[in-house]
């Protein structure tokens, strides 16, 4: 049974940061393949599971936003090929728009975002920040203009390598690391044609779209979250070659 592994790059690192938090170091300097290896040979009910292909997709940081970032992650991503931790990356790309949003109670950051009721005058917070009028609850909200970055493209990059390699025959079952929503859709397509598995990498709830029966389909599927020791426990050697784990990872 040939195993092809496609990661959503992205998600795997906020689920990691939801782990471990922004300033932990030991965890972000993950090996895919070992990873993925782990969860594949783990699954006693897909005997004679082989990896065969470790597709990782992401996006790169904007140098000029955020330069050391985007030099730890090209390190990152150097190492990862180097070290033949994935077969492909597949890249998507940031976009970076100003929006108006309404801001969310400092005091409710944990679970359903809590819209923010202004209780002072608007000019004592130093913002330029405007009021509006909340539809569902008709009271008035607090909205300022941000700068939003947003990462696109991998989950498309995921269901593409996904499918791809589903229905040309190049593997016969699959594994996608991912708990976005947006998959559904390519999941319940690839469990009509192979076994797969669904990891979530975060403490969240796995999401309600990308659940499923075992038996869908042609059956064998299974379901599995990620823990804190699955990263720490999947790390790459320091040096690889030259290349060494960044500062804090």
């Amino acid at each position: 049974m040939r195993v092809g592994v496609y990661i959503d790059g992205y998600n795997l690192y906020y689920a990691g940061r939801g782990w471990f938090g922004r300033g932990t170091a030991g965890w972000k300097w993950l090996s895919p393949r070992n990873l993925a290896a782990t969860l594949v040979a783990q699954r006693g009910d897909w005997p004679g599971a082989q990896l065969a292909r470790v597709v990782y997709c992401t996006a790169r940081i904007d140098p000029k936003n955020t330069p050391g970032a985007h030099r730890d992650q090209e390190v990152y991503l150097q190492a990862i090929r180097t070290s033949g931790a994935v077969d492909h990356v597949e890249f998507g790309y940031y976009v970076a728009n100003a929006k108006d949003v309404a801001l969310c109670d400092p005091a409710n950051f944990t679970g359903r975002p809590t819209l923010l009721h202004p209780q002072l005058p608007l000019n004592a917070t130093g913002l330029p920040i405007k009021t509006a009028t909340d539809r569902e609850s008709g009271k008035v909200i607090v909205i300022a203009r941000a700068l939003i970055r947003e990462e696109k493209g991998s989950d498309v990059n995921v269901a593409t390598h996904l499918l791809m390699d589903v229905l040309r025959g190049d593997v016969d079952a699959a594994v996608v690391i991912s708990n976005d929503s947006d998959l559904a859709l390519p999941l319940k397509v690839a469990r009509e044609c192979v076994p797969v598995g669904t990891v979530n990498p975060s403490k969240r709830q796995t999401a309600g779209a990308l659940r499923g029966q075992r038996a869908d389909g042609v059956g064998r599927h299974w379901w599995r979250t990620l823990a804190a020791a699955d990263f720490t426990g999947h790390q790459m050697p320091d040096p690889v070659g030259r290349l060494r784990r960044p500062s804090g990872w």
